[in-house]
């Protein structure tokens, strides 16, 4: 198939998939098209199936905010037309889904499918604003077909607006050749030279991560054992944990790296991931953890008891309970063996539901089934 995919191309759960999506589709085949106004920050291997065009948005002082719907829904229409393609698959309502709705009408008589996947503060947040959500509604409901991440935001989704169409549960997904079990000790070594528990975090550090909490939690857990701290990502929120990190004098024991692109690598060396959202759709980050046969602490929210199972592979605890977390962390940390155990099991339900060769055949199958029906 020929496939145009939109997403945002910054760091987040919505951009991150959509791009690993884009890349497994072509190595099965598919000729892949992104379409935005950047290189997707993951789209770091070469393919020659895989194309990018960019949104070039005109700036006009009658605009005081450029008008990027329109100037994507003209790029969608161009390249459906100049590369045949056979459906758009867009990641993220707010304003994709429109620019494809608008593409699919620009199109005509061609066809012109589109997919809207829905990711999570799209419907939760974003899309639930009374400003967005008579649109968000009608684009979900005019699409061709609808995917979400976990069965709690499809569940979400249909309280907060009503949708009567279907909406397939398609969850999101890790390589599981890449997200594996591979310790480098001279890249654990940086960050614990004496072989010091390593807990991580990965986000995008938005106030709904939580990231004071991973400090919090990480000052406890340092009160009664050595460890260190690495995090992983960059956001609004890093510079008041950066401060945090200061005034609690545990500037020697955290390391900050900002973004990565081969996250799997760094994720492999930890012992512990830390993930205390407010909300989580799905949880990706605590998936690729998992996959890395690292066992996760994460908040009892959303998505995330569909992903990790107290006791096996995990915990979980209420939102804002650090003192909870941080006696489940030192419980962990205490018993290499069982946190070796916890990571095996974490590793076994990464790979038995959410491996890409599992979840890819769900959106081919999907997409098929689409364009059957258009």
């Amino acid at each position: 198939m020929r496939i145009g995919i939109t997403c945002y191309p910054t760091y987040g759960g919505s951009g991150v998939v959509a791009t690993e999506l884009g890349m497994e589709l072509a190595e099965r085949g598919h000729d892949v098209h992104f379409i935005s106004y950047a290189m997707p920050i993951r789209l770091n291997r070469a393919h020659e199936r895989i194309h990018f065009h960019e949104v070039e948005v005109t700036s006009y002082p009658l605009f005081d905010h450029p008008p990027y719907t329109l100037s994507l829904a003209v790029k969608m229409a161009e390249v459906a037309s100049s590369a045949g393609l056979d459906l758009l698959h867009v990641h993220y309502a707010i304003p994709h889904s429109v620019s494809a709705l608008l593409a699919r009408q620009m199109a005509a008589p061609r066809r012109l499918p589109f997919i809207t996947t829905l990711h999570g503060t799209d419907i939760t947040l974003v899309g639930s604003d009374r400003s967005y959500l008579p649109i968000t509604r009608f684009s979900i409901e005019q699409s061709d077909g609808v995917t979400c991440v976990s069965s709690y935001l499809k569940q979400a989704t249909l309280q907060t607006f009503g949708i009567k169409r279907p909406i397939e549960v398609v969850p999101n997904f890790v390589n599981c050749d890449l997200y594996k079990h591979e310790r480098r000790e001279e890249l654990r070594a940086q960050f614990a030279p004496h072989g010091e528990p390593v807990l991580m975090h990965l986000s995008n550090f938005r106030p709904v991560k939580r990231v004071p909490d991973v400090v919090e939690i990480f000052a406890l857990v340092r009160e009664k054992m050595p460890a260190k701290l690495v995090l992983l990502g960059d956001g609004p929120d890093r510079g008041a944990v950066e401060w945090m990190v200061h005034q609690k004098k545990l500037g020697d024991d955290v390391h900050f790296l900002g973004k990565q692109n081969r996250v799997y690598e760094t994720l492999a060396q930890a012992d512990l991931f830390i993930l205390p959202s407010e909300l989580e759709s799905f949880g990706l980050a605590a998936l690729e953890a998992m996959a890395c046969e690292v066992p996760v602490i994460a908040t009892n929210v959303g998505g995330l008891p569909e992903v990790v199972t107290p006791g096996v592979d995990g915990y979980l605890v209420e939102v804002g309970d650090v003192a909870g977390a941080a006696r489940h962390a030192i419980d962990i940390l205490s018993s290499p063996q069982r946190a070796r155990e916890m990571g095996v099991a974490a590793r076994a339900s990464a790979a038995r539901n959410y491996c890409a060769s599992k979840i890819i055949p769900q959106y081919e199958a999907y997409y098929r089934s689409v364009l059957e029906a258009s």
